[in-house]
């Protein structure tokens, strides 16, 4: 009996584990979506908070799979739950942390693909201020030259 209640007690810290998990992930996906508005809006301040308090998430899902990590080598068949809807709400909640997960990867490669647009656009105008300077110095340096040589002495 005693094997049967460590076990029972082993799933229902399993179940936990996972609605642990799956909070992260909305949380994560959440300020995913926050961080595609800021980059789009170009709100750097805000997307640095943003980007800090997902690193927070991350540090905290890698503790939690550290923790699941001993449950991945039982076998699911041999598990003892509490009650069979909270064995669905469990498995519910772990498929939708692969969805989830999914999402969030998706997002991420979206936010770094605008990322990498807005940086190309920066350097184009930058480039494009680099061209102007140089050609209104060029300018200016010719002006500057051509008066200088400018012979106004008559020989009347």
């Amino acid at each position: 009996m005693v094997n049967r209640m460590s076990n029972v007690t082993n799933t229902a810290e399993l179940a936990a584990l996972i609605g642990r998990k799956h909070d992260c992930l909305v949380q994560l996906r959440d300020l995913g979506k926050r961080q595609l508005e800021l980059v789009e809006s170009g709100d750097m301040p805000q997307l640095l908070k943003v980007l800090a308090a997902k690193g927070h998430l991350i540090a905290l899902l890698q503790s939690l799979e550290r923790e699941l990590e001993p449950y991945r080598t039982e076998e699911p068949e041999s598990r003892r739950w509490q009650s069979a809807q909270l064995r669905a709400d469990t498995s519910a909640k772990s498929t939708a942390c692969q969805t989830l997960l999914a999402e969030i990867i998706a997002q991420e490669k979206a936010a770094e693909g605008r990322m990498s647009h807005r940086r190309d656009e920066a350097a184009t105008r930058l480039q494009g201020a680099h061209v102007a300077a140089a050609a209104r110095n060029a300018y200016q340096s010719e002006h500057s030259h051509g008066r200088a040589m400018l012979d106004l002495s008559s020989d009347a």
